[in-house]
C-alpha cells in the first residue's frame, strides 16, 4: 500500500506539468508566429504580435514557469527586431 500522500502528490505533478507544457508550448508558438512575421518586415501585424508575446511571457514568468530575468531578456530580445522593422 502507498501513501495517500504520495498518490495526491504524483496527481498534482501530473496537472502541474500538462498545464505547463500548455504555457510553454504558447511562448514558443507566439515567438515563432512573431518572427515569422518580422522576416515578412509587416510594421503592423509585428507590433500586435509583440504585445500578445510580452503579456504570454510576462504570465509564464509571473507563474513561474520561465524565470523572470529569462523572460525579461527574451521580451528585450524580440522588442529590440521589432523595433528594427518598425523603424524600416
Amino acid at each position: 500500500m502507498r501513501h495517500k500522500s504520495t498518490e495526491k502528490r504524483a496527481r498534482q505533478n501530473k496537472k502541474q506539468y500538462q498545464a505547463n507544457r500548455a504555457v510553454k508550448s504558447s511562448v514558443k508558438t507566439g515567438v515563432k508566429n512573431l518572427l515569422a512575421v518580422i522576416e515578412a518586415k509587416n510594421q503592423e501585424g509585428s507590433a500586435s504580435q509583440l504585445k500578445k508575446v510580452i503579456s504570454t511571457l510576462s504570465k509564464a514568468a509571473s507563474k513561474g514557469m520561465v524565470h523572470k530575468k529569462t523572460a525579461s531578456r527574451r521580451i528585450s530580445r524580440l522588442t529590440k527586431r521589432t523595433n528594427k522593422v518598425l523603424a524600416a
